[in-house]
């Protein structure tokens, strides 16, 4: 990865490709452009096979669409394209050995055995771990050897074919990948700006039960999940600990609870007096939390990430944390700056993990 962003292209190129280069631009395409690299895979092993005159070709772009047909993320691709290709090579073998027992022997219901026994074992390992790859394997008996009934040059032609697709889908995983870890950036910086949204809902006095406020929500806890499943993926492609993006993560969870706690304990937007004192209170609060938020997204979605090494000069002190409730407005102070302190302790994970998850 390192190797390909030391490249450096000509001005003229880097204009032309920039559709292509340009990560957020990548992440808004990723169906398409992983569409348009799955469409010209096929249609490789379409003119391979069939200009070599491959007997079984199809079973080429069969292999194509198994291996990488479902497989978008780079951090996902490697492992999971081998598996699938450990999985295709092993049942292409055991189907070679039946078609080869078959024509030797001659014994169809031994074959019929032998077949379900195979299959009961690749089942019984499908269950768990490397699952798909005991999976693939079963199929991929019946692909070479049929019911047993398959020559054995149909068998060897279709584990030939299969061969060439895993190499072509191999190949084409790698053409213009798509990071996992741009769409966990740019989900981030979305769901930060979504957190911003609600904040000032909640401290201009707007509603925090009609659909505007929830449909925020909603989408904030779609994003969370969305995150926890491309964590894996991240850490695999930019070498940065789950433990470094469980934290990141964490800290995200305790904004969106602590919000919805604030938008429940503020004073009642009707009582003009106290809302307006809580706005003279918490002023510097509130302009420094809208900031950090703001600033985290914008630094994940651009890159910059200089931003993220300015701190945030909130009051918040450990003396200020402690300090004896009183009254209502007490309360949702403490909690304005249990809410800093954690956007704080966020921006300084995000910081301390730039140069992993900034390509």
């Amino acid at each position: 990865m390192k190797l390909f962003s030391s490249v450096r292209l000509p001005s003229f190129a880097r204009r032309l490709l920039r559709p292509l280069l340009d990560p957020y631009r990548r992440y808004r395409h990723a169906k398409l452009i992983h569409a348009i690299r799955v469409s010209i895979g096929l249609l490789a092993t379409i003119l391979l096979t069939t200009g070599l005159n491959l007997p079984h070709g199809e079973w080429a772009s069969v292999t194509m669409l198994v291996v990488i047909g479902g497989l978008q993320h780079h951090g996902n691709i490697g492992k999971k394209a081998v598996e699938r290709a450990y999985g295709t090579l092993i049942g292409a073998s055991v189907g070679l050995l039946l078609v080869a027992q078959q024509a030797y022997l001659g014994q169809q219901l031994l074959t019929y055995l032998l077949m379900s026994v195979v299959c009961g074992f690749f089942s019984y390992h499908a269950i768990g771990k490397g699952g798909y790859t005991a999976l693939l394997s079963g199929i991929t008996v019946f692909i070479v050897a049929g019911h047993g009934e398959n020559h054995f040059s149909d068998g060897l032609w279709r584990t030939v074919d299969i061969l060439i697709g895993i190499a072509l889908a191999l190949a084409f995983s790698f053409a213009l990948p798509l990071y996992a870890v741009y769409s966990w950036r740019y989900n981030l910086a979305s769901a930060l700006r979504d957190c911003a949204a609600i904040y000032s809902r909640i401290i201009n006095g707007q509603s925090v039960t009609d659909d505007e406020h929830l449909k925020l929500l909603n989408r904030l806890n779609t994003a969370m999940v969305q995150l926890r499943s491309l964590m894996p993926s991240v850490s695999k492609e930019v070498r940065i600990s789950m433990t470094e993006l469980d934290a990141i993560q964490r800290h995200l969870r305790m904004a969106i609870s602590t919000l919805e706690i604030l938008g429940n304990s503020r004073p009642d937007p009707r009582d003009g007096q106290a809302m307006a004192r809580m706005q003279v209170v918490l002023k510097t609060e509130h302009r420094q939390i809208r900031v950090q938020l703001m600033g985290m997204a914008r630094a994940l979605k651009s890159g910059a990430t200089e931003r993220l090494e300015r701190p945030g000069g909130m009051p918040t002190q450990e003396a200020s944390l402690d300090a004896p409730v009183h009254n209502a407005l007490d309360g949702y102070r403490l909690l304005t700056l249990q809410l800093a302190a954690n956007i704080d302790a966020m921006r300084q994970c995000l910081a301390k993990s730039a140069s992993h998850w900034k390509i």
